[in-house]
């Protein structure tokens, strides 16, 4: 094999997400308490979590992202 030729992965199996994190539209309105219509009309108005979109259509939310959005809203209701 010659060296110069060689291929090195931008990333390792180690790197890459789980795909286990990552949850539908509805099940982060489940794990939020809210309808999947709230969670839609976040994204329309780029309000509430964190979401990656996948090709056109496809959505879809780190259950990390979950848990800090309901952290920050769960301050805000406190403050």
């Amino acid at each position: 094999m010659n060296p110069e030729h060689s291929v090195t992965p931008a990333t390792n199996a180690a790197t890459l997400p789980n795909p286990g994190d990552y949850v539908d539209t509805r099940e982060a309105a489940r794990i939020l308490g809210v309808s999947e219509k709230s969670m839609t009309n976040w994204r329309w108005r780029g309000e509430g979590p964190r979401y990656r979109r996948i090709g056109a259509r496809l959505v879809r939310y780190h259950r990390a992202d979950l848990a800090a959005f309901a952290a920050g809203k769960f301050d805000e209701a406190v403050a």
